[in-house]
């Protein structure tokens, strides 16, 4: 009888170490799924989903299939770590997240203490990057690149004009404002107003007015579409007919859906639209014909799972350092394009382009 139950004991023991031999790796989004910047969670969700599903159709990494997560941070510094423990108890070996820069920030200090590889597809400050953490990356470029960018467009459009520069507090909304004024003041012009705004609220009609009194020529917005949406409308309220010009955040159909034709010239800065691109084209279709347009950071999401899992395969390993030092040598293809990193994590050829939104649509300025 003795000699039964062992032997089912080493039966049992052998089936459990070819199971854990062939257990799924764990991988995660993290992002607002929820709260009001969560068309951008959509988008970060959908361009996982996808990628896990095609990598895993073409036999997954390392000859196991990737297993998905997907972590709320609502865009709150707090959830993110929270989230971002939640995603190491489950045994996650790769994150694309996050989306906000606030949350991006305090959560990778968790990911480097539990071994975990970073690669955010939209957190745009440089403290991300600057904090000398080995094991974080990301496939969008920088604020202060945006910045500067953004700086030259109102030297080279507003000279000697009234110029404001609002942000929502934010790293991200503050990041970008702070690198677009220090552009700007360095070509000589100084801003006629430099104003903070509290996000989620409703009711900006008081800061329009300040601006309205200051005969403002352009606004230019740091933060998200939902508060530049409900600024550009309440601004056209009270007859003003300054446009805004903004970043990355504005790039989804909804900022249109707030502000209506008030939206009409809003400018912003994006990289080159990655749905048209040829390495993108097949992914783009699949997306369509399930009822789903890839805008924004769909496609960077998909690109940094791409990316991590090639380096995956190159190094043999999903350790943390060895894939970390792997992804800083070599370019690697994905649906945004050929993408290299430096030593930082920072993208190596990063690529800021003009948009501007005509009658409901946003396209690139050619």
């Amino acid at each position: 009888m003795k000699f039964k139950l062992s032997l089912l004991a080493a039966i049992a023991a052998t089936a459990l170490t070819a199971t854990a031999a062939k257990a799924d790796i764990a991988v995660a989004t993290a992002g607002p799924i929820t709260g009001q910047y969560a068309t951008f969670g959509e988008q970060m969700k959908k361009g996982i989903e996808q990628a896990v599903k095609d990598i895993n159709a073409a036999g997954g990494v390392l000859g196991q299939k990737l297993k998905l997560e997907v972590g709320d941070d609502a865009c709150d510094p707090k959830q993110a770590v929270a989230v971002a423990n939640q995603l190491a108890k489950a045994g996650v070996k790769f994150v694309a997240g996050h989306f906000c820069s606030g949350s991006s920030i305090p959560a990778s200090q968790v990911y480097a203490e539990e071994g975990m590889l970073q690669i955010s597809p939209a957190s745009t400050n440089p403290k991300l990057t600057e904090q000398g953490l080995k094991n974080v990356f990301r496939v969008c470029g920088r604020d202060d690149q945006q910045g500067a960018i953004a700086g030259k467009y109102l030297l080279d459009n507003y000279k000697g004009k009234n110029v404001a520069i609002l942000h929502d507090k934010s790293a991200y909304g503050k990041g970008l404002a702070d690198e677009t004024q220090k552009a700007l003041n360095a070509g000589g012009q100084k801003e006629a107003i430099y104003e903070a705004y509290t996000a989620g609220e409703k009711d900006y009609s008081a800061l329009v007015s300040k601006l309205k009194q200051a005969n403002i020529d352009v606004v230019y917005v740091g933060g998200y579409h939902t508060e530049a949406g409900l600024i550009a409308r309440q601004m056209k309220d009270q007859g003003m007919k300054a446009p805004i010009v903004s970043g990355d955040a504005l790039v989804t159909n909804e900022y249109w859906a707030i502000t209506g034709d008030a939206g009409e010239n809003t400018m912003m800065t994006f990289g080159p639209d990655p749905r048209e691109k040829p390495t993108a084209k097949k992914v783009v279709e699949d997306f369509r014909k399930a009822g789903y347009e890839p805008e924004g950071y769909t496609l960077y999401t998909y690109a940094a799972l791409q990316a991590w899992a090639e380096a995956v395969k190159k190094a043999g390993s999903t350790d943390v350092a060895k894939v970390s030092d792997v992804l800083r040598k070599g370019d690697y293809d994905t649906v945004i394009g050929k993408i290299g990193f430096d030593a930082k994590g920072d993208v190596t050829s990063p690529a800021y382009v003009w948009y501007k939104w005509t009658n409901g649509q946003y396209a690139e300025v050619k």
